[in-house]
């Protein structure tokens, strides 16, 4: 997948369980400066801080998405609360969620729904396919790399993080659009919990 040569782009993650925590470690193996914030303030997040360890600091939501990349890292029942009120413009939104229950979308994607909440954001859908210990151990497995799956409309911030993604080693696959590609990763998709390894 051809990459965005701007790779120096912060990353800010609303949400600091596994999944957040995972995507920091993603981050940082990356190169990236990262924010990681939660509902009850940064100086609950001290001990989470110090055990990422150098380039990752506490901050509030809106510290987190002011960052040029953001992960939006809380379960699902929290998506709305978590995104109100934060400026979106000019920001890349990375959706990991799976709305276990997607009887209440009218047959839309839970990262559809995500991208109306945080208009103008461009949303990719990413790292919603793997379980938090996965994503976040090392993606080089049995001399290959593990796979990781991208879907959303906005071609520049596909490639912003699939960059984002292969600098920490995984192998990007592409799978399309936010609404097709989505259809194929959400929770008991196909490609759910599958651990893919691309060998050499």
């Amino acid at each position: 997948m051809t990459t965005n040569p701007e790779s120096d782009r912060s990353v800010g993650i609303i949400g600091a369980g596994r999944i957040g925590q995972a995507m920091a470690g993603i981050a940082r193996r990356a190169g990236r400066q990262v924010v990681i914030a939660n509902s009850r303030g940064p100086q609950t997040l001290t001990s989470v801080v110090d055990a990422l360890g150098d380039g990752v600091s506490a901050g509030t939501p809106s510290d987190a998405a002011a960052a040029d990349i953001v992960v939006l890292a809380v379960p699902w029942p929290r998506v709305s609360q978590a995104v109100d009120g934060l400026r979106w413009d000019g920001r890349i939104v990375i959706d990991p969620t799976n709305d276990f229950d997607p009887s209440d979308l009218d047959g839309r994607t839970s990262s559809e729904v995500v991208a109306d909440l945080v208009a103008p954001a461009r949303v990719v859908k990413g790292a919603n396919t793997l379980g938090a210990g996965v994503l976040g151990s090392d993606p080089h497995e049995a001399g290959g790399q593990r796979v990781i799956f991208v879907s959303g409309d906005d071609g520049d911030a596909k490639a912003e993080v699939a960059t984002l993604f292969e600098q920490a080693g995984f192998f990007v696959v592409d799978l399309g659009g936010l609404r097709e590609g989505a259809r194929m990763q959400q929770v008991r998709a196909p490609l759910a919990g599958h651990n893919l390894i691309r060998l050499p």
